[in-house]
């Protein structure tokens, strides 16, 4: 049976993925709107790869024998003056979410909840992945700058993106 703090810790990290999955849907439609295919795809994968974040976490919640509550997501923004914009509040927001995964393995730590702590470490990977991919973004949007044509090509690249279901989730399939 899961410690009841840690279970109210991971029931509040499962709400934190859902508005990051509604953020990015967010996102995604911005740029659908806007006519950026390839960054609407990259939003629309990230929405996804979110969702499973938080399956990831009900379905381990269920494991140990805890309760999933889900609560109300709170509304997110829904539109950005730039890509580059976009972006910056994607790195943020990520480094938001890797300081929320690193508060929810020191409580495991502190509740010696080993189990936790051993499925917190392919979360803690996945974010130092995360905060990479949005810096390295950010990078060439500013190398880009005002130039259409570099602005298109990346567009161009960010379409080929394609969801790869994570690998807790794909050891359940």
């Amino acid at each position: 049976m899961i410690n009841p703090k840690l279970q109210d810790a991971i029931n509040a990290q499962i709400n934190a993925e859902l508005w990051s999955a509604y953020l990015y849907l967010s996102m995604g439609m911005h740029f659908e709107n806007a006519g950026y295919a390839g960054l609407a795809n990259w939003y629309k994968i990230q929405f996804k790869e979110e969702q499973a974040h938080a399956e990831i976490f009900m379905n381990y919640l269920n494991s140990r024998g805890g309760r999933v509550e889900l609560a109300p997501i709170a509304a997110v923004p829904t539109s950005w003056e730039t890509p580059l914009a976009a972006f910056e509040d994607t790195l943020a927001h990520e480094e938001t979410v890797t300081g929320l995964i690193n508060k929810l393995y020191h409580l495991a730590i502190e509740e010696n909840d080993y189990a936790t702590k051993g499925k917190l470490d392919w979360f803690i990977s996945e974010q130092v992945e995360e905060e990479e991919t949005a810096k390295g973004i950010i990078d060439r949007l500013k190398l880009v700058g005002d130039n259409g044509m570099g602005l298109y090509m990346l567009d161009q690249e960010l379409a080929t993106r394609v969801y790869n279901v994570p690998a807790p989730l794909a050891a359940k399939a």
